[in-house]
This record gives C-alpha cells, sequence and structure tokens, in this order.
C-alpha cells in the first residue's frame, strides 16, 4: 500500500493495519517535534483512502485494528470522517477498532455531537499529545493551545466516550521548568482523567527550534535520576479513576508501568529504589535510547 513520507503510529497500533487519511500534520510547529517536517499538510481524497484500503484488503491478513495517519485525522470534516469510517468497517468485517491521532485544536473544532456520532460509527480511541500542563511551557514549544484549551480538548473526548490516550513529554521543560512540568501535567491529566497515560522522554532532534535552543546554552536537558525524579514526582501528584499509565517507550530510561490509582504506590516505590540505590543497572543506556 502506497505511503507518502515517512508513517508514524503509536507504539500500542503496532498490530494495526495504518491508513493514510492526511498527509503530515495540522499544525507542525511544535518546537522539539520532527515528525512531518517534511510533509505539506493535506487531506487525502476519499477516492485515494478507499483505493488504499482495497489494497490493503488484497495484500494483508484481515485487520482487527485501524490506525488513521498521519498526524491529524479529525482535522478532516465530520461528514467526510464518517464516511470513511463506514467504507473501513464495510471492507474489513472483523475490524473492531478505528483509531487515530488528534491535535487539541482540531478536537476543539469538532461539536460535542460531532464526536458522539463518530464514537458510533466506530472510532474507538484518539491520541492526544498534551505534553505538559504548564501553561508558559505549552506556549514555549509552540503547541498552539493553552493549557485551559488543552484541558477542555481532553474532557470533550472523555465525555463523548470516545477512549483517550495521553501523552506527556518528561524533561520538556528542562532543568528550569521541571517541577513546575511535573506539578501542572499531574493536575491537567487528573482533571482530564484519561483512560491512558504514555510518558516519554524528551529527545531533542537535530533542526528543530529546541535543539537550537539546547544547543545555544538556553535550556539544561535532565540527567536520567532527574528525568525519573520528575516522573515520580508527576506520578505522586495524579488523581485518575482507572488510566492504565505507562512509561516503557524506547525514549525513557525506566521502563515502568502500571493501572492507577491501583498501582501508584508500586510505582513510586521502583522509581524511589532507584533513585536512592543509585540503580544503574535497572536504566536503559544513552546509545539504546530512541524515539
Amino acid at each position: 500500500m502506497p505511503y507518502e513520507g515517512m508513517i508514524f503510529r503509536p507504539p500500542s497500533e503496532a498490530r494495526s493495519l495504518i491508513v493514510q487519511t492526511t498527509v503530515g500534520c495540522s499544525w507542525n510547529k511544535c518546537t522539539f517535534c520532527a515528525m512531518y517536517r517534511g510533509k505539506r499538510f493535506r487531506i487525502k481524497s476519499y477516492d485515494e483512502i478507499f483505493d488504499d484500503a482495497i489494497s490493503a484488503k488484497m495484500i494483508y491478513e484481515e485487520p482487527h485494528r485501524v490506525f488513521l495517519a498521519d498526524g491529524d485525522a479529525l482535522a478532516i470534516d465530520t461528514a467526510s470522517l464518517l464516511k470513511i469510517l463506514d467504507m473501513l468497517y464495510e471492507t474489513f468485517p472483523n475490524l473492531e477498532r478505528v483509531s487515530s491521532y488528534a491535535s487539541p485544536l482540531s478536537i476543539l473544532e469538532k461539536s460535542a455531537d460531532d464526536l458522539i456520532e463518530l464514537r458510533e460509527a466506530g472510532l474507538k480511541m484518539v491520541y492526544l499529545g498534551v505534553e505538559t500542563g504548564d501553561d508558559q511551557l505549552l506556549r514555549t514549544v509552540a503547541k498552539g493551545v493553552s493549557a485551559e484549551e488543552m484541558l477542555e480538548s481532553g474532557k470533550k473526548v472523555v465525555k463523548s466516550k470516545i477512549k483517550l490516550s495521553t501523552t506527556i513529554l518528561l524533561g520538556l521543560g528542562g532543568q528550569e521548568r521541571s517541577e513546575i512540568h511535573a506539578r501542572e501535567t499531574a493536575k491537567i491529566l487528573s482533571e482530564m482523567d484519561p483512560d491512558y497515560i504514555g510518558a516519554l522522554t524528551l529527545m531533542v532532534i537535530p533542526g528543530t527550534p529546541m535543539y537550537n535552543k539546547v544547543r545555544e546554552g538556553k535550556m539544561t536537558l535532565l540527567t536520567p535520576k532527574e528525568s525519573i525524579l520528575e516522573c515520580k514526582n508527576m506520578v505522586k501528584n495524579l488523581k485518575v479513576s482507572n488510566c492504565v499509565f505507562r512509561s516503557n517507550h524506547a525514549s525513557n530510561y525506566l521502563p515502568i508501568g502500571g493501572t492507577l490509582p491501583w498501582d501508584k504506590e508500586a510505582l513510586i516505590k521502583t522509581m524511589e529504589d532507584v533513585l536512592k540505590n543509585d540503580r544503574k543497572d535497572l536504566l536503559r543506556r544513552e546509545d539504546m535510547r530512541a524515539l
């Protein structure tokens, strides 16, 4: 199946069929991100998407899950997205779930009824890059929304009963804003109450504004221990009702995970043990980290 440019997907979509509905990211201005820098955003036509789905049906094993690439399928107008969802479920009779990335701006542009319609049509999960709950940091990294707007977008998804998977970036504020970043991110996530939280660790990419900022000495990256401490402080202040927490991405120094609130104390104890006893044997080496 033909794709335009590099394709990205969440780790949990490893076994999903990737259907490219948009090319690039509708925002594409975040200072830390290089995923779609080489792409000019556009929405694929229905005919293109239909042809891709038919091609996939002829080549691949019948999928149970489909992930809509690229960076923001919710930028597609609701009527067109409903048509795409209907087509996918008709084309793949065993399909159980369709999911996609979603920018906070695209979520905010959808009405509550739009999101409910999309959920009823089979959009079962969206992945929202929250990154931080620190309002100043959101502006600094050019996320395009305030903390209040980010919270509104997340709560809107939760209210529609589409499952919400959020990602946050440990170390995004450097040493300079680590404490605030941890506290405010825990606060916004607690108020959102998502189904999933994925904590990644910042890796600065050459060519991005953040990379240049670090090189110029305007931001100090966290050490591995400082990153774990930030994660511990975040988890300690999280108050969610039933949320799968994962910090086991290839970018993370210490792979951990559990379900909150039940595993909260165990997660904190693990991180405290690593910090107190300098358990470097449990940490991922720098040369083994990846995006």
